[in-house]
């Protein structure tokens, strides 16, 4: 597997210590660095790594919501600063979200002016925890199809999203995994939760009751997988360490 650790872009005390550290050790193989917006000023602390990169683009936690007609100044502003990331880090890609409520055709309209370099699109759960419940663009397969389509774009297939969405549609889980999975994403997103949970948590691996066996059976494992479960402390990453010989046991 070729394992990903999400970092933050301003994530520039321990986090970045610890990054040089694990990577040395080989406990991972590339950063996906979430781009947080105005933080340009921690670019060539990053670039001194030395370390693969990928890229997330800034979503609705920071105000991005490319379905928003309204946020469309807004939204080309912070992708300009996802750029800059992109060519000094020289990232794979850019991993982005659709926005939530809205439109998924004026997603579309706003891709098309923006235009990330190398993105890719990831579905979502069908409703947002954090804003109220309120509903997901990208969650559907139908609207991730659109976009790959129309702006010719790659697709990174969050599996714990899809579960969260199937849940909501009351369409069996990991069947709902596969017909995503045909649209052949470029990589994945993994953490943990519960097989019937809607919304989305982030748990370690074991914590909650996902097959994981199951789910290894129907990605393609040799593609690029990014943990993105939560962390526990402020001054390591133990618990990465743990997700990591969790995921290496069930291989």
């Amino acid at each position: 597997m070729n394992l990903g650790l999400k970092l933050w872009s301003n994530n520039t005390d321990a986090y970045l210590e610890e990054a040089k550290r694990l990577y040395k050790q080989e406990w991972f193989d590339y950063i996906e660095l979430y781009v947080v917006p105005d933080t340009l000023e921690t670019i060539d602390k990053w670039k001194k790594l030395n370390i693969p990169f990928t890229l997330h683009a800034p979503h609705f936690v920071h105000e991005v919501n490319l379905a928003d007609v309204t946020k469309e100044e807004y939204n080309i502003k912070i992708f300009k600063q996802v750029k800059e990331f992109f060519d000094e880090l020289n990232a794979g890609y850019v991993v982005v979200h659709s926005g939530i409520e809205g439109d998924i055709d004026e997603t579309i309209r706003q891709l098309d002016i923006i235009q990330p370099p190398k993105m890719l699109i990831e579905n979502k759960p069908f409703v947002a925890p954090l804003r109220d419940n309120r509903i997901c663009r990208g969650a559907m397969i139908e609207e991730i199809s659109k976009i790959v389509e129309k702006i010719g774009c790659g697709f990174c297939l969050d599996v714990g999203h899809a579960i969260c969405t199937a849940n909501t549609l009351k369409i069996e889980p990991y069947d709902f995994i596969r017909q995503f999975n045909e649209l052949n994403p470029i990589c994945y997103h993994m953490s943990d939760n519960f097989i019937d949970s809607e919304l989305d948590k982030h748990l370690h691996f074991g914590a909650g009751n996902y097959d994981l066996k199951r789910i290894f059976d129907i990605i393609d494992t040799e593609k690029n997988i990014a943990i993105e479960t939560n962390k526990g402390s402020k001054e390591n990453l133990n618990d990465f360490i743990e997700d990591v010989k969790f995921l290496k046991n069930v291989i």
